[in-house]
C-alpha cells in the first residue's frame, strides 16, 4: 500500500436490493447454527477473532490509514480497541444467563436470555473498524448474526475484518458485509428478516432510520452527533488540561462525534490557557498520515474540507478570531499535495450564539468560551439539542463529580478526554442518541429475555 491522496484507490460495487436480501438470508441461515452454541464455543471464535487482529495490527492499521486519513500513530490505537473489544465480549459470552425466581408452592419461573436474530450494523467513516468491532463483537456474543454495510467513503477495512471472522470460524455468512449509500442502508433497514439495526452517524440520518426503523418495530441504537463542552476551571492542572483539550479536538483530524469542542475556559487562567493551547496546536506535525511522527493526516474528502472551512469562514464573519491553524496545508511531498490537509484551528472570542459554538462542525476546529462561576458554566454547557459527551479538568475533586452529575451528557470524563474503553457503555442523551455501546450495557441491546412461568401444583381455575 502506499497513500495516494486526492486519488481513487479501489472501487467498490454498491450492493443493490438483491445484493441486500441474499446477504441477510445467509445471515439468517448462519445465526440458526450460531445461536445454538454455547455461550463458551461462541466466547472461542471470538478470542481467535481477536488474536488474529492482533497478530495482524500493523498489517490492518495500514490498511486503515488509507481507508481513513488518520495518522499510523491513532489506526494502531483505533486496531487495539478493536481486539480488545472482541475479547471482552468473548469473555461475557460464556457467562450470559437469566435469572431464577422462586413462587409460592413449589412454583418457579425463570428467564431466557435470548437473541435478536439478524442485526444490522451501519458504520460510519471516521473509526471504520474500531465501529464493526464495538457493534459486532456484542452481538455475536449474544448469539446474533450480523449484516454491516460500511460509510461508502470508508468502505475497505470492514472487508477485512469479515475475512477475520470466517478465518476464527464463525459459520459461513455470520458477519456479512455490504456496500453503498442511502439506498442500501434502506434496504437494510426495511428488509422483513432484520431484527435490530445499530447505527452511528448523523442526526439527519438517525432520524431516518428511526422512521424506517419504526415501520417494522424494530429497535434501534442510535450514536449521533455531538456539540461537547469541556469545562477547565482554575484550580486545574494546567499542563494536563492543555493536554486534554488537544485530545478533545485534534484526535482524526477533529472528526470524532464526542470532541469536546466548546472549551470553556474560567476566566482567570483563560490568558494562559488560550497561549498555551495556540502554542501546542502549532506543534501538530501535519502530513503523511504513515509517517511515525505524524499526528494529523487529511481530512476524508474534498467536499467535508471545504464545510469545514466554511464554518471558519463563517466563524470570522460572525466575530470569532482565529488564534492559530484553519488554513488549508499542503505538504512538502510532492505526492501528497492533493490531499484534503489543513491546520488545526483554534478559535477565541467565541460566544455562545455562534455558528460554530452550536454546530457540529467535525473537523479540526477549537472553540475557546470564557465562563465566571459554576453554575454558569454548567447552565450553558447544558444549553445545547446534543448531549454526547463533556469533560471536566479541576484538582476539586467534589467540584469534578457534582459537575458531571449536572451535565446532560451520556459519557463524561474527568480531568482527561476521549478514553473510551470497551468496558464502560459508550452512548448519548436528547439528539446524540440512546442506546448504548460497550461495557455489560450492550448486552441489553443486542439481546432479549423470555419469561418462563412453572407451575407445580394444579392450576386453580376461576371460572
Amino acid at each position: 500500500f502506499k497513500m495516494c491522496p486526492g486519488r481513487v484507490i479501489s472501487k467498490v460495487l454498491y450492493s443493490g436490493e438483491k445484493e441486500v436480501d441474499l446477504a441477510v438470508q445467509s445471515a439468517k441461515a448462519a445465526f440458526k447454527i450460531w445461536s445454538q452454541m454455547s455461550g463458551m464455543e461462541r466466547s472461542r471464535v471470538l478470542l481467535e477473532a481477536a488474536r488474529i487482529i492482533r497478530e495482524q495490527r500493523e498489517e490492518i492499521a495500514t490498511l486503515e490509514t488509507i481507508n481513513n486519513g488518520k495518522s499510523i500513530f491513532e489506526a494502531r490505537v483505533d486496531i487495539d480497541i478493536s481486539w480488545q473489544c472482541l475479547e471482552y465480549y468473548a469473555g461475557l459470552a460464556g457467562s450470559l444467563a437469566g435469572e431464577h425466581v422462586q413462587l409460592p408452592g413449589g412454583s418457579f419461573g425463570y428467564t431466557r436470555r435470548e437473541p435478536l436474530g439478524v442485526c444490522v450494523g451501519i458504520g460510519a467513516w471516521n473509526y471504520p473498524f474500531q465501529i464493526a468491532c464495538w457493534k459486532s463483537a456484542p452481538a455475536l456474543a449474544c448469539g446474533n448474526a450480523m449484516v454491516f454495510k460500511p460509510s461508502p467513503f470508508t468502505p475497505i477495512s470492514v472487508v477485512r475484518l469479515a475475512e477475520i471472522f470466517t478465518e476464527a470460524g464463525v459459520p459461513k455468512g455470520l458477519f456479512n458485509v455490504v456496500q453503498g449509500g442511502a439506498a442500501t442502508g434502506q434496504f437494510l433497514c426495511h428488509h422483513p428478516d432484520v431484527a435490530k439495526i445499530s447505527f452511528t452517524g448523523s442526526v439527519p440520518t438517525g432520524i431516518k432510520i428511526m422512521e424506517m426503523a419504526a415501520k417494522g418495530i424494530k429497535p434501534v441504537t442510535l450514536e449521533l452527533g455531538g456539540k461537547s463542552p469541556l469545562i477547565i476551571f482554575s484550580d486545574c492542572a494546567l499542563e494536563n488540561a492543555v493536554n486534554g483539550a488537544l485530545m478533545a479536538n485534534f484526535l482524526t483530524q477533529g472528526e470524532v462525534c464526542c470532541n469536546g469542542t466548546r472549551v470553556f475556559v474560567e476566566r482567570k487562567i483563560l490568558d494562559v490557557f488560550t497561549k498555551e493551547v495556540v502554542k501546542c496546536t502549532q506543534k501538530i506535525k501535519i502530513g503523511d498520515p504513515l509517517l511515525e511522527d505524524t499526528r494529523m493526516g487529511a481530512l476524508i474528502n474534498r467536499p467535508h474540507l471545504d464545510r469545514v472551512q466554511g464554518f471558519i469562514k463563517q466563524a470570522k464573519e460572525q466575530g470569532a478570531e482565529v488564534l492559530c491553524g484553519g488554513d488549508l496545508y499542503v505538504p512538502d511531498d510532492p505526492k501528497l499535495k492533493n490531499g484534503y490537509y489543513m491546520r488545526p484551528c483554534v478559535l477565541g472570542n467565541c460566544t455562545d450564539d455562534m455558528t460554530c459554538v452550536k454546530e457540529e462542525i467535525f473537523g479540526p476546529v477549537m472553540s475557546i468560551l470564557p465562563f465566571d462561576t459554576e453554575e454558569e458554566v454548567v447552565e450553558r454547557a447544558n444549553a445545547t439539542k446534543f448531549g454526547l459527551a463533556g469533560g471536566v479538568f479541576t484538582r476539586d475533586i467534589q467540584k469534578a463529580h457534582r459537575v458531571v452529575a449536572a451535565l446532560k451528557a451520556g459519557m463524561c470524563f474527568i480531568n482527561n478526554y476521549n478514553v473510551s474503553p470497551v468496558e464502560l457503555p459508550f452512548g448519548g442523551y436528547k439528539a446524540s442518541g440512546f442506546g448504548r455501546e460497550n461495557g455489560r450495557a450492550a448486552i441489553e441491546y443486542y439481546s432479549q429475555l423470555k419469561t418462563v412461568c412453572v407451575e407445580m401444583g394444579d392450576v386453580e381455575s376461576v371460572f
